[in-house]
């Protein structure tokens, strides 16, 4: 090798490694919180079920509440889709987040994230579900749905969503062996949101939905709602949580948790504000939680890798994910 060639590769190598430092610390700057340190300001990330527009002034009352409690200040950052706030965890550019179950699993193997409460909606359910919609009228059936053909405009949502990727592939695709791609005509990955308005609107045939986004679109767009019917719905999934890193500072996790788990509980003008923040979010209540909650979804999880690695003839892969598969449903089964 030339000592030219070799100088350019030494360079080349040091540009890259510079990149790749300013990309990981890109949007915290000095201002990230060090690692146990008390930080002065934290951030809060969310995907917003109706647009930033629509769920900023939701949020925006939650957290202002829990800035006056925990004593630091906490601002939002919305995100466009999940990867994005588990890779602002990932580089500490946000230290806390409202996610829903898959990427909560995806923030706590790559962005040493923790879970510390569950969602419950104002019916006291912990569980949300999943569905199949279409345009009310439009004769799509879900026998016509699942005969595929290369007839239908589809629509799944975010490739980390639970209930817009997951729940039907896991409940609904994958046990009839059918792969998305083949089966409809084009498909394409939105939010809930987007897809709602691409069924209202003609531009899509069938979509992913949920049962959040559906209270969501009731509220906010009574004349798309009316227009839509639901063909498909999941078995119950775990409601969303909320993470938070693992090296916060251990007394201001402990002040987080708290608020999130008192708020909007007791008796009073103030407890009765605080519900009203939190029925906006259709929301009555953060529960209490662990990672553990999320086991049904490892599962569902553990079940798609299993199918793909079926569909390569991946014997060692099906091997040690069908062993992972059947020791996480013993431990479902003894769960209270």
């Amino acid at each position: 090798m030339t000592r030219t060639l070799l100088t350019r590769r030494i360079l080349g190598a040091a540009a890259l490694a510079a990149a790749t430092l300013g990309l990981a610390s890109c949007g915290g700057g000095d201002s990230k919180p060090a690692a146990g340190a008390m930080p002065t300001e934290i951030t809060f990330a969310i995907l917003p079920a109706e647009g930033q527009g629509s769920s900023g002034p939701l949020w925006q009352p939650l957290l202002d509440d829990m800035s006056k409690e925990i004593g630091v200040k906490v601002k939002p950052n919305f995100a466009a889709n999940y990867n994005v706030s588990i890779t602002a965890m990932q580089f500490n550019q946000a230290q806390i987040a409202w996610l829903s179950a898959k990427p909560e699993l995806e923030a706590i193997d790559r962005a040493n994230a923790e879970v510390i409460a569950r969602i419950v909606d104002p019916q006291g359910r912990d569980t949300y579900t999943s569905s199949l919609i279409v345009k009310k009228g439009s004769g799509i059936t879900l026998d016509k749905v699942l005969a595929c053909g290369k007839v239908y405009d589809f629509g799944l949502g975010d490739a980390q969503s639970t209930s817009g990727t997951l729940a039907p592939m896991t409940y609904l695709f994958n046990p009839r062996g059918i792969v998305p791609a083949q089966c409809f005509k084009t498909v394409r990955s939105a939010s809930h949101q987007n897809n709602t308005f691409a069924i209202g609107s003609g531009v899509l045939d069938v979509s992913t939905s949920n049962s959040v986004n559906t209270v969501f679109i009731q509220r906010e767009n009574p004349q798309i709602a009316a227009t839509l019917e639901e063909i498909w719905t999941s078995p119950p999934l775990p409601e969303s949580g909320i993470v938070i890193r693992q090296d916060m500072n251990p007394a201001l996790k402990e002040k987080i948790r708290a608020f999130l788990i008192g708020y909007g509980k007791g008796e009073g003008a103030e407890a009765e504000r605080q519900r009203g923040v939190l029925l906006a979010l259709n929301y009555s209540m953060f529960r209490a939680a662990d990672d553990s909650y999320l086991d049904p979804v490892r599962l569902m999880v553990l079940e798609q890798k299993l199918n793909d690695a079926k569909a390569k003839n991946d014997a060692s892969a099906v091997s040690s994910l069908t062993a992972q598969a059947a020791a996480l449903r013993t431990k479902l089964e003894v769960q209270p």
